[in-house]
């Protein structure tokens, strides 16, 4: 690991250092070639020749990412980052090997409980080759994470257990042998527009098991039968869509937060596109949802938390296209702020909602008093065969 690892280590507290050395967990790599990208929660390095693995690491949830690098001989191209939700019991060893055909590790050693005994034998030998966890990031991982459990993540996490930020993807229908390929109609003609090539392609699927499981947020933001005047309203306050969401969290409302950042983690530290896609329309769908807002006061005190740590923790660049593609983030919170200030609202929300808006104000220069284009009107469309009178 790069010499930042190690320095983490001595300046450590002695007492947080010392708990940590007697019941962290360790996480044994072995084989990870030697240039690979690899972190831990929201630090990475590249790896060195003498890599083995990472030790004294707090028990509990943490996400392992990694990318393999080519060769130098190959122009050291850093390939796609793949990532591992893992949750540490005290004192653990989990045990991979790199796969150098896959390019990933393989965690199926540490169900032999065998050769897990055979390195926690040999563990004070592995010792210098086991970087530190570094302490220093684990506050803002916690704030990151906090609403975010064991089941939560294996309830959103693909089937497979892998967080990829390609698209494992796969031919819709299987042309497996000759004869069928050979019926399939052959184009030599040249396109003649970009839909036409488009169709020639090949229909293309997710591969079963790596498709992350968000929560369906409902395409129909008023409920069957509505008159157009609901509709309206359903679509200016999406309170009923939010009600729908959180009926697959009925008994643990705030398990959306969690889900908000565990799309937030996918993204950020994944670069999974989804990830940000199905956070910025989960934060939405927060965001407009004012009846919701009077009657659920803790998750929108807690939605405003989570979101203090989240745009902290936005890297500058990503930032800028955030905030610029359609107005998104400005806009969202904008009617949030609005909400939030309603007569309806609890008074400790609606403080809360105040100093959270004056700190964005202050220190991204953001105007949320500004006329955009909320005073349009809001254009709905109306099932079939509902007519407005």
């Amino acid at each position: 690991m790069a010499s930042s690892s190690s320095s983490s280590a001595v300046n450590m507290d002695p007492d947080v250092a010392l708990r940590l050395f007697e019941e962290g967990a360790t996480l044994v790599l072995l084989g990870v070639p030697k240039g690979t990208e690899l972190g831990i929660d929201c630090k990475s390095w590249q790896v060195g020749p003498r890599f083995r693995g990472v030790k004294m690491i707090p028990p509990g949830l943490h996400f392992l990412h990694y990318s393999s690098v080519n060769s130098p001989t190959c122009g050291n191209e850093i390939g796609p980052k793949t990532g591992v939700f893992l949750h540490l019991k005290p004192r653990e060893i989990l045990l991979a090997n790199w796969d150098p055909k896959e390019e990933d590790l393989d965690f199926s050693a540490s169900k032999n409980q065998e050769e897990v005994s055979r390195i926690r034998a040999t563990l004070q030998e592995l010792d210098p080759y086991l970087g530190p966890y570094p302490y220093e990031v684990m506050r803002k991982w916690v704030s990151l994470t906090d609403h975010l459990s064991e089941e939560l993540v294996n309830n959103l996490q693909p089937l497979s257990g892998r967080i990829c930020a390609y698209c494992d993807v796969i031919p819709e229908i299987e042309y497996r042998h000759t004869k069928d390929r050979a019926e399939q109609p052959v184009n030599d003609t040249v396109c003649q527009s970009m839909k036409e090539g488009l169709d020639r392609l090949p229909k293309m699927k997710l591969r079963e098991g790596t498709e992350l499981r968000f929560s369906v947020i409902p395409e129909k933001t008023y409920p069957a039968g509505a008159t157009p005047a609901e509709i309206t309203q359903c679509s200016m306050d999406l309170s009923y869509a939010l009600e729908t969401v959180l009926k697959n969290y009925e008994l643990q409302p705030l398990h959306i937060l969690g889900e908000l950042q565990f799309a937030f983690v996918c993204f950020l530290l994944g670069n999974v596109y989804e990830g940000f896609e199905h956070w910025k329309r989960l934060l939405a769908l927060l965001c407009r949802s004012e009846e919701t807002m009077g009657k659920q006061k803790q998750l929108f005190l807690d939605l405003i938390t989570v979101l203090y740590h989240q745009l902290g923790e936005i890297p500058p660049d990503f930032f800028v296209d955030i905030v610029s593609q359609d107005n998104f983030l400005t806009s969202t919170l904008q009617d949030f702020f609005q909400f939030a200030s309603g007569p309806g609202v609890d008074v400790t929300l609606r403080k809360r909602a105040e100093k959270f808006k004056a700190h964005l104000t202050k220190k991204f220069r953001w105007d949320f008093d500004a006329d955009l284009d909320d005073c349009a009107p809001v254009v709905v469309e109306l099932p079939e065969g509902v007519t407005v009178d």
